[in-house]
């Protein structure tokens, strides 16, 4: 999955959603999809949100310097908002699975 989507942040021609915010909503679930499917994996759950932050923010600066991309400071929110809520629904999940 990061290999995924480390390529789909990278290549000249992602995927386009055709509907409105669709880049953001993409943005969103795939960092959702990750936070939640590693934090299922492992406990450490602050260090895979602090690294996916960090490697959404990297992707992001990586695509200003490329110049066939463009940076978006609201691409870094939206990736952040979905690191937040994958670590919320696995927490959430967590809980549930517990009790």
């Amino acid at each position: 999955m990061v290999v995924a989507v480390v390529w789909l942040s990278l290549t000249p021609s992602p995927p386009h959603i055709d509907i409105d915010s669709g880049d953001k909503l993409g943005h969103v679930l795939s960092y959702f999809l990750l936070m939640f499917w590693f934090a299922q994996l492992y406990a450490r759950r602050a260090g895979y949100a602090a690294g996916f932050i960090a490697m959404g923010i990297t992707l992001e600066l990586l695509q200003g310097a490329l110049g066939y991309r463009s940076f978006e400071r609201y691409d870094i929110l939206a990736n952040c908002a979905g690191v937040l809520l994958g670590w919320a629904a696995a927490h959430l999940v967590g809980r549930r699975l517990l009790a």
